[in-house]
């Protein structure tokens, strides 16, 4: 066969013209030797190859192989086989070369038709784009209305139709100047558009007696020119409707989402507070409402309750909760300094004060919130000048002639009877009820048992992590826990058990650690008695129970120290001295 072609290229170059065409030609003799590959098939195919003439077509198109073979044996042609190659989609037509009814090669022609179904799958995309627009327009709640260039009604959707009352055919060709004259419109929103080439909204009123309001838009070609005004209608009457509609639906949102965040920052709070008692959840829940308002709050309960932590929880789950959390404690400033570090002063206010003055906490916490610890603790004085602010919202800066305007919120708290004290003269009446606008009273860790527990463990763990160490309360000891009394509340308990981690040597804390008071399930002051323990013992145990329930009750050893009338060494030496004693009995 490659002999007859060979002779019918010396009478013509048939070469030259097959690798002139588009489409790529592949030659094969029945032994599946290349006879031909034109330029088009090298194009299309990419081949690695360079000269794929002469080679066996399982080294030149591997997988095209079977496929020719299937033809040599069976004579049957093959038709738009598609093939996907990595850089084109081809089309392949295989048929038999037959001479003297005998098949003697096979010719494949190859056709990349990326470009076509590149233009096709376009095509397909203004289709759908079409039908995209098509079902939006028709979809719009809003009525629609379509006017080209040169005033004329293009189209018109089915919500015109329903809001106008008016069918496409009476519509859709006339002149928007013939709807006017017609009285079908009042007047022309298309005519103003084309006049000032720019939006316009008017009310309208179709056949006489519909509101409608309608809003014009120019659509510009390339020149600027006007090729449409494309027209939005919508019923005053449902917008009224759905105006009433959303509201109520805000109005239900709204109260969903108070619901929503008062379950959430209840959960929080639960979860930062370790409750477990329903009385404390119930506390929690009248201070999770309470965050959602700006009224003052006064909390009242035994010191060591937890005022401060629940006063900062409420902050943070207020809307003030990215603003300052500003805190003092009125019963630990002298009077003397109290109206400065409340209100500030200005430079050179007083002997001592500094230069450029100072903000005080009141101005600190503007668009936050302040918390009055012990605010029962504040002279007469104080009290007149705090409900002045209250009052007013503003407040003047000693040596200032000009007031300051603050947005605070007040949280108070007081471990006394404010009632009482009012009958004593020594709180005013008015600040108290400007306080206690919204009053929360934490119950004693006593009252509230179920939490002790939780507390426990929660402060045993807080306190390993910070000094990297592994100890667990023994069964004896959270049992003691469980029944002790807590005159300190929750401080009490804290300073109860850092101080059993300290004594105790191994990772269980035991009874054994615990002081006596705690072993015994009273306090000091009660009716504990050495009966059976030596004068030096008793004194020892004594000293150390005195040392330790001064800390629960003041917090840090130096402010102990201080109330007992002794150095915060001698506090620390008689601590030691335990310990090593502990130890050497073990």
């Amino acid at each position: 066969m490659a002999a007859e072609i060979k002779t019918h290229g010396e009478q013509f170059n048939w070469l030259v013209s097959l690798n002139s065409t588009h489409n790529g030609i592949l030659i094969v003799d029945t032994r599946g030797t290349v006879l031909l590959y034109n330029q088009a098939a090298h194009r299309i195919f990419r081949n690695e190859i360079p000269h794929p003439v002469g080679q066996h077509l399982s080294r030149v198109r591997p997988e095209a192989w079977s496929d020719i073979q299937e033809i040599l044996r069976t004579g049957r042609p093959q038709v738009g086989v598609r093939i996907e190659l990595p850089q084109a989609t081809i089309i392949a037509n295989r048929n038999p070369i037959v001479k003297d009814g005998k098949i003697i090669g096979v010719i494949s022609v190859f056709q990349d038709i990326s470009d076509y179904e590149a233009i096709i799958s376009q095509l397909r995309g203004y289709q759908e784009l079409y039908r995209e627009l098509e079902a939006v327009f028709e979809s719009s709640f809003d009525g629609l209305f379509v006017v080209n260039g040169a005033g004329n009604t293009v189209r018109l959707n089915s919500a015109y139709e329903r809001i106008s009352g008016l069918s496409r055919d009476k519509i859709v060709g006339r002149h928007v100047s013939e709807l006017v004259r017609d009285k079908i419109i009042d007047r022309s929103v298309t005519l103003q558009v084309r006049q000032r080439r720019a939006p316009v909204t008017i009310m309208q009123k179709i056949q006489g007696d519909r509101n409608m309001m309608v809003t014009g838009t120019p659509v510009f070609d390339e020149d600027g020119e006007i090729t449409l005004v494309v027209i939005n209608v919508r019923d005053l009457t449902v917008l009224n409707q759905l105006k009433a509609s959303l509201e109520e639906a805000r109005k239900l949102e709204s109260l969903y989402q108070q619901s929503l965040t008062e379950q959430i920052n209840l959960d929080h709070a639960l979860e930062r507070m370790v409750i477990r008692s329903e009385a404390m959840k119930n506390v929690l829940l009248k201070a999770v409402k309470a965050a959602n308002v700006d009224n003052s709050m006064l909390l009242c309960g035994e010191s060591g309750v937890g005022k401060s932590v629940l006063a900062r929880i409420i902050h943070e789950m207020s809307r003030r909760r990215i603003k300052p959390f500003v805190k003092i404690n009125c019963g630990a400033i002298p009077e003397s300094l109290m109206e400065s570090e409340l209100f500030g002063y200005e430079a050179g206010a007083f002997t001592g004060a500094l230069p450029q003055g100072k903000a005080g906490l009141f101005e600190t916490a503007d668009q936050g919130t302040i918390f009055l610890d012990e605010v029962a603790e504040l002279t007469p004085a104080m009290q007149v000048k705090l409900l002045e602010v209250m009052d007013e919202n503003r407040f003047t800066r000693i040596g200032a002639t000009q007031a300051k305007t603050v947005d605070v919120r007040v949280i108070a708290a007081t471990n006394r009877d404010l009632k009482a004290m009012i009958e004593q003269g020594r709180f005013r009446e008015d600040l108290y009820y400007r306080l206690n606008v919204i009053a929360i009273d934490i119950p004693p860790l006593r009252s509230r048992r179920e939490d002790i527990p939780a507390l426990a463990r929660q402060i045993v763990q807080h306190h390993c992590e910070q000094h990297n160490l592994n100890k667990k309360i023994s069964p004896e000891v959270m049992d003691a826990l469980a029944k002790y009394s807590y005159p300190g509340n929750i401080r009490e308990l804290k300073n109860l058990l850092e101080s059993m981690m300290v004594m105790s040597e191994g990772e269980s804390i035991s009874l054994a650690d615990a002081p006596g008071e705690l072993r015994q399930g009273t306090h000091p002051g009660g009716e504990h008695l050495y009966a059976q323990t030596g004068f030096k013992q008793a004194v020892r145990e004594f000293e150390l129970n005195l040392i330790q329930n001064a800390v629960s009750r003041y917090g840090t050893v130096a402010e102990a120290a201080q109330a007992l009338g002794v150095h915060p060494a001698t506090f620390w030496r008689k601590l030691a001295e335990e310990k090593s004693r502990r130890k050497n009995q073990m």
